[in-house]
């Protein structure tokens, strides 16, 4: 049986867990949260539209049942407010991973990882760092929702179906992304040469700005409007998840942390990566333009100082 633990059943949780089960890609899916009632409610709605779905079971239960799930997915964590940016939860945040990852780790999971609590790159590093597991097995939910956002956005400027469309966002999930247009295409041209066919200049200087500004603003303004963000991320993660539980080979930018990159070592951060059962199994090196290399280094230093901050090197954190 393919088993997926969700810890936090909050909106995004429970949003993944709605979406999941309308996919049929997983047999069992266990909610957990600290407000146990709150679990047992949305199981309990959740269960009643089984009618209407694959066979699947939903239950309640506590971190015990890591032990023998595939993929555990943490969705808890304090809510990012009006204004505040993801880089601002970690104060919040990374009390609740100390006390969370050990506890999983101790029943024997021996599974994936998949993070999706904000600042995400720094909580899939403070993650790997306190599990212990191989980077491969620790995978951030990354800029899979920025890359969706940068293909709709492109998708309604060029009048097409965003399925159309090979657009990436790299770096960091947060103020300091790196949309890849030297990779966008649509239908395999290159959005260059595709503005003369849609007859917009959708790849002017201004443009590309008011674009890059949108997908990092996004989630601002959602939050804004209606105080969180959680449908289009909780179909990004059945995305990631059937890549994994499939063994799909898929491409995706998601997060995790690399061994070196431009010289800077142990980088949380989202690039090009081929996501099968056993979770990432190659990262993909990808030709970046000069200015493309530099947006990207600045989003690694932005990560790297963050994380230098919070005094947790690995050697010194392992148990």
């Amino acid at each position: 049986m393919n088993k997926i633990l969700i810890v936090g059943a909050g909106l995004v949780g429970t949003s993944f867990a709605y979406s999941l089960m309308q996919r049929g890609i997983a047999e069992e899916i266990v909610l957990y949260d600290i407000d146990k009632r709150r679990a047992l409610g949305e199981a309990m709605d959740l269960s009643h539209g089984i009618f209407f779905t694959k066979p699947i079971k939903i239950n309640v239960g506590d971190l015990e049942e890591a032990k023998d799930s595939d993929i555990v997915v943490i969705t808890a964590g304090a809510k990012q407010r009006p204004g505040e940016t993801r880089l601002q939860l970690i104060d919040r945040n990374l009390e609740i991973f100390k006390n969370l990852i050990p506890k999983i780790v101790e029943t024997g999971f021996n599974g994936i990882f998949l993070i999706v609590s904000n600042p995400v790159d720094i909580l899939t590093y403070i993650t790997w760092n306190l599990s212990n597991f191989p980077r491969e097995k620790v995978i951030g939910s990354g800029t899979v929702l920025d890359s969706s956002r940068f293909a709709y956005l492109l998708s309604q400027h060029c009048n097409v179906d965003p399925r159309s469309l090979t657009a990436y966002v790299i770096g960091e999930h947060g103020d300091t992304s790196v949309a890849v247009w030297s990779l966008t295409h649509i239908a395999g041209i290159h959005i260059s040469e595709f503005c003369p066919i849609c007859g917009k200049k959708c790849f002017s200087k201004n443009v590309m700005k008011e674009i890059l500004k949108e997908i990092r603003e996004s989630a601002y303004k959602i939050i804004e409007y209606k105080g969180a963000t959680h449908f289009a991320i909780g179909l990004a993660l059945v995305d990631i998840v059937e890549a994994i539980l499939r063994d799909e080979n898929r491409v995706l930018p998601v997060s995790s942390v690399h061994s070196e990159v431009f010289g800077i070592k142990n980088v949380p951060i989202s690039l090009l990566s081929v996501v099968g059962r056993n979770g990432i199994k190659k990262v993909l090196e990808i030709e970046l333009t000069e200015e493309e290399k530099k947006d990207l280094m600045a989003s690694i230093k932005t990560i790297k100082e963050v994380i230098k901050s919070l005094n947790i090197e690995r050697e010194k954190i392992l148990f």
